[in-house]
């Protein structure tokens, strides 16, 4: 009988061994503190399908921007450089190259831009005036113009700092070419007892200016629609420095000086 019970495996509570993984008397958990040990997680809505939800209530204009429409037919075609550019590269440069011996070719006067000012003493009483001289300057040059304004106030003229006493526009590149060209073959001829430009009108640093006394010489003004006659500074600024480069430089151009034949310009 002995040896049988030395045989028999002792049990845990009898040997006084406890097992390491098992919960002590007393303590044994609840079944709802207990998780299930694979619970399946509860689905989520995924994030695609919620923004298509939220598109589906978008406005039409709230969503993305649309494309913009294509243009039909074929894309617009450059437009030509003007004649008188040609001809400034083509005849121009070389003949005054070689008449001032300049080998640099930076150093080969060029018209650097025009400025077209046009002065309302009485913009201040008459508003209507400087927006039709607006007008009149934007319609000549096909560029919108500035509206200038006093720099300090004067008592005698009862001008204040800040007050509109005219308009100006200055012109580069393609527009000062093709400004220049109706300027010198329709505006000029169209001058009242015109005799010539003057030779005297330079600053000393190459820049010319004339005053012109009405603005009907240009075809673009409606005589019936004009409230106002009035004038206009034209100054024409080079790049020479010097009065007689600049000189030469307009009269290659074209421009008619008072005592001179005028250059006849070639297409």
């Amino acid at each position: 009988m002995a040896d049988t019970k030395e045989r028999e495996p002792k049990r845990a509570g009898q040997a006084g061994q406890t097992d390491p993984g098992a919960t002590p008397q007393g303590q044994e958990p609840k079944a709802a503190d207990v998780a299930p040990a694979e619970a399946p997680a509860a689905p989520k809505p995924k994030q695609k399908e919620k923004q298509k939800e939220k598109q589906k209530g978008k406005k039409p204009g709230e969503g993305k921007p649309a494309a913009p429409a294509e243009p039909e037919g074929p894309p617009p075609e450059p437009a030509p450089p003007p004649r008188l550019h040609d001809y400034y590269e083509q005849r121009v440069r070389p003949k005054l190259a070689q008449q001032f011996g300049l080998t640099n070719p930076h150093e080969i006067p060029k018209l650097v831009k025009i400025v077209l000012n046009v002065g309302m003493g009485d913009a201040t009483k008459n508003p209507k005036g400087l927006e039709a001289a607006v007008a009149e300057l934007a319609a000549i040059t096909g560029q919108q113009p500035v509206v200038t304004r006093a720099k300090k106030a004067i008592a005698n003229f009862n001008l204040r700092e800040g007050m509109p006493v005219g308009c100006s526009v200055t012109l580069r590149a393609a527009r000062m070419f093709e400004f220049l060209d109706r300027f010198i073959t329709i505006a000029v001829p169209r001058m009242r007892d015109f005799r010539g430009l003057p030779t005297e009108s330079f600053d000393g640093r190459g820049n010319y200016t004339i005053g012109i006394k009405e603005q009907m010489i240009f075809p673009e003004i409606d005589y019936d629609k004009v409230e106002k006659i009035h004038g206009m500074d034209i100054t024409f600024v080079t790049s020479a420095g010097r009065d007689d480069t600049a000189l030469a430089l307009l009269r290659e151009l074209g421009m008619p000086f008072r005592g001179e034949a005028p250059v006849a310009v070639v297409a």
